[in-house]
């Protein structure tokens, strides 16, 4: 994805920024050798405070704030239209989890969301966040605090390259020297991360402003009167759509609608209104309806090419992320697929997929055809035995032999992903890796959306998971659950840390605790630890064993804390209204995963075997 730079050395009747330049010639040519201020010769709090309008102009009403000296002007200015009642702002102190914590607000609200560094390395700490919001397209706004142009280059304390260090990562990146007018800047910036830049996607960009001493307001300078604070509502969740019946013009084919992460829920309504199986992620925001198959990726071998009724069509709604059996068949060269674009997308580069990009509905219409009652039929009872054999071996997941009919059901990660899935309302984050998926394999699709579905699927990292949870329940303004692994939890613990006077989220975290890494044991590795050939080694190097206490660490972040290790005592949890911020661990064993899940495909096989050989 390709970005645009400039300067900003022009003042406000500039046409705009030289989008060819490096950023940093243009403002250096015109600072002079005494370092008194350039140009417009505005102070440093007059340019933040032009800067702050700017970007309340374009729409920005939550910014991030991380403390800092050389960002203090724009942190005064910010300051001031937050005594106003015109922004949110919220403060954290790891520049990491303010940039998470922007992406999620940006996440919940759809509205850009800004977040303010110093210089130095505070704005390294937020290349995951503007590479996660790169490939996912969220608007986020990186306002970077900088040395004027006299102290670059020199040794000066914090002081380093910062234009360019998101590289191709931003949408938009301007250098605006201190002393200027920083408006051109801030509209070109909210236009390139919006969308408005033709075919290109919304995204992240970087305003790096220059200011120079005194970086403090002047002695006459105080608050407004505090004015009441202003509510942002976030959008609604998904809603299910209607759509006209198919026409009967439409041939038949053996189609299925793939729902990949944010397709929306125009992917629920095609699949229904052209009566075909929908295999939707959790992220995908259509895993509800009719059509919608819940165990799919175990049914995709039942309909391949050797299958009575193979596949014959797909016809893809966003991102597929999540299983190799997905992916396998996309990757088919036998089984045509086209792609729902109907606006430019981040996650992949025109040409480097095989599907067949499609920009309108009606021509995704003449692609897929409509579906037979026996092929709708086919999959719906495929899709019921599968969820009930996958139940039945959960429920069974306690113990082995005579005690497995009659002791508690162990809260497995398939069980909590069912759980979790079941009883979430108002809005879900799912952490990357095992999460996401457990609740792919086991969540029943119910008949309408039961919450707004969020995940970090740009680049599937586990990065800042709690800070992206906690910008979505503070942006959306819904309780608000989280469900992630031990090794994701930790990796963001610092995420939990609200300063104090910080408005709190209704936030639910739940953890499923199997002490390490489960996911790669469910990989090759796995296979690779049973056949003993490298000792321990795989469960150092990928299990990553843990004996942390997370009752303590919530107990030092003042934060609720319960265990459970059922899944009668966690659905009774989940249960509950979400109220403030609470840590829900479910301690479980990842040791047995595999087995667990080779039992599943089994008890699924066979189930659906029997179904289709009825058909």
């Amino acid at each position: 994805m390709s970005s645009r730079r400039g300067t900003y050395p022009e003042g406000p009747e500039a046409d705009g920024p030289d989008a060819e330049g490096t950023g940093t010639e243009g403002a250096r040519s015109g600072v002079p050798a005494s370092g008194a201020p350039d140009g417009d010769g505005l102070t440093a709090l007059d340019a933040a405070r032009i800067a702050v309008a700017a970007l309340l102009l374009e729409g920005v009403r939550y910014v991030v704030v991380a403390p800092g000296s050389r960002s203090a002007p724009m942190a005064y200015a910010l300051a001031e239209a937050d005594a106003a009642g015109r922004v949110e702002l919220l403060v954290r102190i790891d520049e990491r989890d303010a940039g998470f914590t922007a992406l999620g607000l940006a996440l919940a609200t759809g509205a850009p969301a800004a977040v303010l560094t110093t210089s130095g390395t505070a704005v390294g700490n937020l290349l995951p966040a503007v590479m996660e919001a790169n490939h996912a397209a969220v608007p986020i706004v990186v306002i970077s605090a900088d040395r004027p142009e006299e102290l670059r280059g020199t040794g000066a304390n914090q002081t380093t390259m910062q234009l360019d260090l998101f590289g191709e990562h931003v949408r938009f990146a301007a250098d605006v020297p201190a002393g200027r007018d920083p408006r051109r800047a801030v509209e070109t910036a909210l236009s390139a991360a919006t969308g408005a830049f033709e075919d290109t996607p919304p995204g992240p960009v970087q305003l790096n402003l220059a200011f120079r001493d005194p970086l403090v307001p002047a002695p006459g300078d105080r608050l407004p009167p505090e004015s009441g604070r202003r509510v942002y509502r976030a959008p609604r969740g998904p809603l299910a759509l209607d759509f006209p019946p198919a026409s009967e013009a439409l041939p038949e084919r053996r189609t299925v609608v793939l729902a990949g992460h944010d397709a929306g829920p125009v992917a629920e309504a095609f699949a229904r209104a052209h009566g075909l199986p929908l295999l939707a992620e959790p992220s995908s925001n259509a895993r509800f309806g009719p059509n919608a198959v819940g165990p799919y990726r175990l049914l995709l071998a039942d309909f391949g090419p050797e299958s009575a009724q193979p596949i014959e069509r797909v016809v893809l709604f966003g991102r597929p992320t999540l299983s190799r059996p997905v992916s396998a068949l996309l990757a088919r060269a036998d089984v045509p697929s086209a792609l729902y674009q109907p606006v430019p997308v981040a996650w992949y580069e025109p040409g480097r997929r095989t599907e067949l990009p499609l920009h309108n509905l009606a021509d995704l219409a003449d692609f897929a055809g409509r579906g037979s009652a026996a092929w709708l039929d086919a999959w719906l009872l495929a899709g019921a035995a599968a969820q009930h054999a996958l139940d039945l071996a959960l429920s069974g997941s306690a113990a082995t032999g005579p005690a497995a009919a009659t002791g508690p059901a162990a809260a497995t990660g398939p069980a909590v992903g069912a759980l979790v899935w079941e009883h979430t309302r108002g809005q879900l984050v799912l952490g990357s890796s095992n999460g996401i998926r457990d609740v792919d394999l086991a969540g029943a699709p119910a008949a309408e959306p039961g919450a707004t579905v969020f995940a970090n699927r740009g680049l599937a990292g586990i990065d800042g998971t709690l800070a992206t949870a906690t910008g979505i329940a503070l942006g959306g303004r819904q309780e608000t659950t989280v469900l992630l692994g031990d090794v994701t939890f930790l990796h963001d613990a610092g995420g939990l840390l609200l300063g104090a006077g910080e408005e709190e989220p209704n936030l639910r975290i739940v953890v499923l605790n199997d002490a390490g890494g489960a996911i790669f044991g469910l990989l090759e590795h796995g296979a690779v630890e049973a056949a003993g050939r490298y000792g321990t080694a795989v469960e150092r190097l990928f299990g990553t064993p843990h004996s942390v206490d997370l009752a303590a660490l919530a107990a030092a972040y003042g934060i609720a804390h319960r265990s459970v290790s059922t899944t009668a005592e966690l659905a009774a949890a989940l249960s509950r209204p979400v109220e403030g911020r609470s840590i829900l661990e479910v301690r479980t064993d990842r040791h047995g995963l595999r087995e667990l899940h080779a039992r599943i495909r089994a008890a699924v096989g066979s189930a659906v075997a029997g179904v289709l050989a009825a058909e």
